[in-house]
């Protein structure tokens, strides 16, 4: 079940990806609900300084998984990221930019707005 879709910005929440395919639910949105304890609500363009960082905390985004259907990210895809794995990567000075209109509402439970925006490749 998702929750509404509407982004950070209040409007309605704007595709992420489909090339590759994002989100929790696999339908290139940033969508989000109850089973989605990750909170893949934020759509970042990748970038290889990011990329880095997630292998080296564990999260391998770049090596393809075929038998997940995962081709693996390079810099300049676009992404639905957990909340907490930006805000981190904000802090660290590698947070990618991120598209406004297509980042849920529900990620400002975890990042505040401003942040955001400093990110936005989007912003108002």
């Amino acid at each position: 079940m998702k929750e509404p879709s509407l982004n950070v910005l209040g409007g309605p929440l704007e595709a992420c990806s489909t090339a590759p395919m994002t989100g929790f639910f696999r339908d290139g949105c940033c969508n989000t609900g109850p089973q989605d304890r990750g909170l893949h609500t934020v759509c970042a363009l990748m970038t290889a300084e990011f990329l880095a960082l997630s292998k080296y905390l564990g999260n391998d985004l770049s090596t393809p998984r075929p038998e997940y259907g995962f081709p693996g990210l390079k810099p300049g895809d676009r992404w639905c990221l957990c909340a907490a794995r930006f805000l981190q990567a904000h802090e660290e000075g590698a947070a990618p930019q991120v598209r406004l209109a297509a980042t849920h509402i529900n990620t400002l439970h975890v990042v505040p707005l401003e942040i955001l925006q400093s990110c936005a490749v989007d912003a108002p």
